[in-house]
């Protein structure tokens, strides 16, 4: 699995989705621009010693990334996409992509791919889960029907 995380801007969850990463053995890529440096003492500190232990990929830009994933297989988490994440059959090289913790992905990009995207039902009028909740929750759900625990 690869998780994908477009332009994040809080170090604290970009420390803790990769320690997600390393603690199941899942790639992540990193797209530009980060809203911190990856030396940064808060992400470092998120991620404690598990950092050396993630494969990360940097990406210039999300139009490059996507233009080079004509073999990819991608879902995107959202609160604007309309299946719930549950409903997804999901592979085992699959790439999770978010967008940042204040925009989220552009909306032309959910507009264009509805077929792909995932939603995490929340009640009570919540806006939005924490970036690395929403990661984990989706990611443990991929986990489960690939790795079948």
């Amino acid at each position: 699995m690869h998780i994908v995380l477009v332009e994040p801007q809080i170090p604290q969850n970009t420390g803790n989705i990769a320690r997600l990463c390393a603690a199941t053995s899942c790639d992540l890529h990193l797209v530009k621009p980060l809203g911190f440096e990856t030396s940064d003492y808060y992400l470092r500190r998120a991620g404690l010693d598990y950092w050396d232990k993630v494969h990360i990929v940097f990406h210039e830009s999300f139009e490059l990334f996507w233009a080079d994933g004509e073999d990819k297989r991608c879902w995107f988490g959202s609160t604007k996409a309309a299946m719930p994440y549950t409903r997804a059959q999901f592979q085992s090289e699959d790439y999770l992509i978010f967008g940042n913790e204040t925009r989220g992905l552009p909306e032309s990009f959910i507009t264009s791919h509805k077929e792909i995207g995932l939603t995490i039902p929340m009640w009570n009028d919540s806006r939005s889960l924490n970036l690395s909740n929403a990661v984990a929750i989706i990611l443990y759900e991929a986990l489960r029907q690939v790795r079948g625990f």
